[in-house]
């Protein structure tokens, strides 16, 4: 019984280990479908005043109503539309009837549309605040000078617009001939079913090959 005393402690506790993580999974899976179901009601929920000092771990995704002035300075992100092809979200400085300067995400342009002009003014708009996670460890560097972004970064747009790190997706037009606006999702990976199959699989085979050092033993 000494020759299967090693072979067993290591296969339960290596199928003991990857089970509870297949189960921790399980239970981020249950986590993450609440977060999502609970951000998709806020975001169907009525839209309420820009808050004072939106905060992205707050406000993210909440349905919001601007009042005041699109105004000019757009910048174009790079992004594509099912059945359109490749374009750009339009992002807009956007002045508001109490004094602040935001960015408005007005929508999707196709490409050759890039430079063309599009209509300014007063506008009452509603939204959702948004702070996209679009970069990647590959993504390049937005092209500040040529008006080139390859992803929305909320700051850095700020920055170039003299604008508050403040972005609200428009979810209807405001005028005829504006940029289409682009539907927003809760945007939060979810893969923890594939990761749990994946840890269960492990458990699996680690208990196989428990038992085939096992029979070796006994040979």
């Amino acid at each position: 019984m000494s020759r299967l005393a090693a072979p067993l402690i290591l296969g339960l506790a290596g199928c003991a280990i990857l089970v509870s993580l297949g189960i921790w999974q399980v239970q981020r899976l249950g986590w993450k479908q609440d977060l999502i179901a609970r951000t998709e009601a806020m975001m169907a929920s009525a839209p309420g005043p820009l808050p004072a000092e939106p905060i992205e771990e707050t406000h993210e995704y909440t349905p919001v109503t601007v009042a005041g002035r699109i105004v000019e300075g757009e910048l174009h992100a790079l992004t594509t539309r099912r059945g359109s092809g490749p374009g750009f979200r339009v992002i807009a400085p956007f002045e508001t009837e109490d004094g602040r300067r935001i960015m408005i995400d007005r929508g999707y342009v196709r490409e050759v549309e890039k430079t063309a002009v599009r209509p300014l003014g007063e506008a009452e708009l509603m939204g959702i605040l948004h702070w996209p996670d679009e970069r990647t460890f590959d993504t390049p560097a937005n092209d500040v000078e040529r008006n080139f972004w390859f992803a929305r970064d909320v700051a850095e747009m700020a920055e170039v617009l003299e604008a508050e790190p403040v972005l609200v997706v428009v979810a209807e037009p405001a005028f005829d001939g504006a940029p289409e606006p682009l539907p927003i999702t809760a945007a939060y990976h979810n893969r923890h079913l594939e990761y749990a199959v994946t840890w269960f699989g492990l458990a699996l085979a680690w208990a196989l090959m428990t038992v085939i050092w096992i029979r070796s033993r006994l040979v």
